[in-house]
């Protein structure tokens, strides 16, 4: 039975070799056949297999536990890993972006359509599989280096799809009406498919990049934390400075609480495993930092739900 983080590299490792296939296989049809299109394809898929490599890399680090100059672990080498990712795509919209503009302005005919679109069906086939399995262990191990690099692969997807239906056109426009010229549906699939991929490097630099400047868990999660402290009054007479994070997939919650200050030492400690334990039960992996401080005039902070006894 493998752990997740084995898991997660074998993942990373599957998409390095996927992605150095259909670089290698893009780019030599690409070139034979003279299509901006699908070399351009051909670089958006060097530029997954960057990515997968990066993200590979980042969930083999953060494996390591914690060490000296890394107290809080190394989850944040996930986040790294996918800002850079999605800094790469920019890159690689730019250069296809100059290229078709280059094809617009410098027409070439294109040969042996059907080797293009071939090439096409095969790369989309064959990344719908591979993102379907990033996402999947992406999300069961909260990974943001493997999500990033899935959103990567369906990006290439749907690019893929796109310049396979532009070839399939130029292909029947010169089979159906010869003498109609419609090449220039290569260059111009091209920039739609700079345009997705600029949309998608946005989307993933806002979330891999959040977590970079320490900014609070999803609304949701930091709910679901104050619904359950406010349900533990009266052994918890209130709370306050909550404050959450995130580097990968790691959560780090710290919080005060107020108990009755007449309680002892190992009663209130008991108190704090159990808080623990229970918000660790719902964000598995979490580090939960405890506060605690007497309450000599116990009143219900904001929103507690009404009085439960604490187990």
């Amino acid at each position: 039975m493998m752990t997740l983080h084995e898991r997660k590299i074998k993942a990373a490792r599957f998409s390095v070799l996927s992605n150095s296939v259909l670089v290698l296989s893009k780019i030599v049809v690409g070139l034979a056949i003279g299509s901006v299109a699908v070399i351009s394809e051909g670089i958006h898929s060097g530029v997954d297999l960057i990515a997968a490599l990066i993200a590979w890399f980042a969930v083999r680090l953060v494996g390591q536990p914690a060490d000296k100059q890394h107290p809080y672990g190394h989850g944040k080498f996930e986040n790294i890993s996918g800002t850079i990712e999605a800094l790469l795509i920019f890159l690689a919209a730019g250069w296809i972006v100059y290229q078709a503009v280059q094809k617009l302005i410098h027409p070439q005919p294109l040969e042996a359509i059907g080797w293009g679109v071939l090439i096409m069906v095969v790369s989309s086939s064959v990344n719908l599989a591979v993102s379907r399995l990033l996402f999947k262990v992406g999300r069961e191990t909260d990974s943001i280096a493997l999500q990033a690099d899935a959103w990567h692969l369906r990006t290439d997807v749907y690019t893929s799809a796109g310049v396979m239906v532009g070839l399939l056109l130029i292909w029947l426009g010169h089979w159906i009406y010869p003498e109609l010229y419609l090449d220039w549906l290569d260059p111009v699939v091209a920039l739609v498919v700079a345009l997705m991929i600029i949309k998608v490097a946005y989307n993933l630099t806002i979330q891999s990049g959040r977590d970079l400047l320490d900014i609070g868990l999803p609304a949701e999660e930091e709910a679901w934390i104050r619904r359950y402290l406010s349900g533990l009054q009266p052994a918890v007479c209130a709370f306050h400075n909550l404050r959450t994070r995130k580097a990968g997939a790691e959560r780090f919650i710290e919080v005060h609480i107020l108990v009755d200050a007449r309680m002892t030492v190992e009663e209130s400690h008991r108190i704090t495993g159990v808080i623990k334990g229970a918000i660790r039960e719902q964000f598995p992996g979490s580090t939960v930092t405890i506060h605690v401080e007497p309450c000599n005039h116990p009143s219900p902070s904001e929103g507690q739900a009404p009085s439960v006894a604490l187990r």
